[in-house]
């Protein structure tokens, strides 16, 4: 148990001490791209599943005459 305990303690001083934060407008610019990444990713993976999925139903009605 002290092991874990030892780890936590080093991890926030970790945390404290040698990780650079980014300043709060930086933080909002990130928030932001990231936002609107993910939007812009989710169209385009939208679009190609609408695709095809277009593709494989004419495919199947071809088939099926």
């Amino acid at each position: 148990m002290a092991g874990v305990v030892n780890y936590v303690k080093e991890s926030f001083g970790e945390l404290k001490n040698n990780v650079s934060w980014p300043t709060w407008p930086e933080a909002q610019n990130l928030t932001i791209l990231v936002a609107l990444f993910s939007i812009i990713f989710s169209l385009l993976i939208w679009g190609i599943d609408s695709v095809f999925s277009e593709v494989i139903a004419y495919y199947f009605q071809w088939i099926n005459g």
